[in-house]
């Protein structure tokens, strides 16, 4: 068994946070996790050569809605908010619970918009409702299913009360969809641990099509639940309402402590079996492993566990928690040292018989 501690050196600058958006992953991830975390903590942050490995760096619009939004729940003081910007800096007044409504213009995900305002506004002092227009099926981001029925219910475990609701289909390239997010906050995050995933209790293959042919969602599902031997009666095939056409499928496996929703999405000149063999593949591994928390999750779920454990440091209770899952992402690392730069927390990571890795973060 190894142990790798994740934590970085103490910075020079006292006042100031600055992340160098170039190391590691080096993705949008970095932007969005540092406004959360400054957001929290009242920490100024400046973030530099954000995006530089990318073919278009800087800031796209997607992220910047993220800056704008973060900007105005926590009245901060901004400079370098720009399309194409490669650095900002991002001043935290106070985080202002209430209703937002923003556009991101494009088919950018919302789901990201959400995710980086949530930490604030589930401690916050009153209820809040937040409303984003954009993409909400989008590949290499998280959809509404995936939060809704994945990560929101955990996030719900630690005390807040988060209700998601899609009110319509956004997919790639014209967007248009829109989310909604009801948070009733608490003011401090509770503590608990994901360590065995036991027996699957339910399972379900969905796939949808907007303004496609249905077969296209029937064959998805009749590749998948063959490859699975699931029966006929846990597939089904839907029809959705979009600006634009769109193909997306999920698959849900539920057990005991959470419900992991593996997701595939249709991709013009991709046939419809090749979009759920990658699927499939996906769920296989998942299956396979013994760890409860696959691996999109592991990387979501570290931030509002850290948020636990840093709350608690002076309260006499115990915060954080720890969990299991797949072998962790360059992606996830990263986000763990930028976790660990803002909330001066431990993070530690040992890798277990059969692959699985033990996250603590307390």
């Amino acid at each position: 068994m190894t142990e790798t501690n994740l934590t970085e050196p103490n910075l020079t600058e006292p006042n100031w946070i600055e992340i160098d958006g170039s190391q590691g992953e080096g993705g949008g991830q970095m932007v969005r996790s540092s406004l959360a975390l400054s957001m929290v903590t009242s920490k100024p942050v400046r973030i530099v050569n954000i995006r530089a490995g990318r073919d278009k760096p800087g800031l796209m619009r997607q992220h910047l809605t993220c800056v704008q939004a973060a900007a105005e729940v926590s009245r901060a003081k901004v400079t370098g908010d720009k399309l194409g910007s490669t650095a900002i800096s991002f001043e935290p007044k106070t985080v202002v619970a209430g209703e937002y409504h923003f556009r991101i213009g494009t088919a950018g995900s919302a789901s990201l918009v959400v995710q980086t305002l949530l930490p604030a506004l589930m401690i916050a002092d009153s209820p809040s409702v937040i409303v984003v227009e954009g993409g909400t099926h989008n590949d290499f981001a998280p959809p509404f299913e995936f939060l809704q029925k994945t990560f929101i219910p955990l996030v719900n475990r630690l005390g807040p009360k988060i209700k998601l609701i899609l009110e319509l289909y956004g997919f790639y390239p014209a967007g248009g969809g829109e989310l909604r997010a009801e948070i009733q906050p608490v003011p401090y995050l509770k503590a608990f641990d994901i360590l065995e995933r036991g027996e699957f209790t339910r399972r379900s293959i969905t796939a949808c099509v907007a303004g496609l042919p249905i077969h296209i969602a029937e064959r998805e599902v009749d590749v998948i639940r063959r490859g699975l031997d699931w029966d006929e009666s846990e597939a089904r095939c839907e029809s959705v309402r979009a600006k634009c056409p769109g193909n997306y499928l999920w698959i849900e496996l539920e057990s005991k402590c959470l419900t992991e929703v593996i997701t595939g999405f249709g991709r013009v000149q991709l046939r419809a079996e090749l979009v759920a063999r990658e699927a499939l593949k996906e769920v296989r591994q998942y299956i396979k492993s013994e760890a409860p928390v696959g691996g999109h999750l592991a990387d979501q779920w570290m931030l509002p566990l850290a948020i636990s454990a840093w709350q608690s440091r002076n309260q006499g209770l115990r915060g954080g928690g720890v969990f299991r899952t797949q072998p962790l992402s360059l992606h996830s690392l990263t986000h763990l040292q930028i976790i660990e730069r803002f909330l001066e927390i431990k993070a530690t990571v040992e890798t277990l018989d059969g692959g699985v890795q033990e996250v603590r973060i307390e």
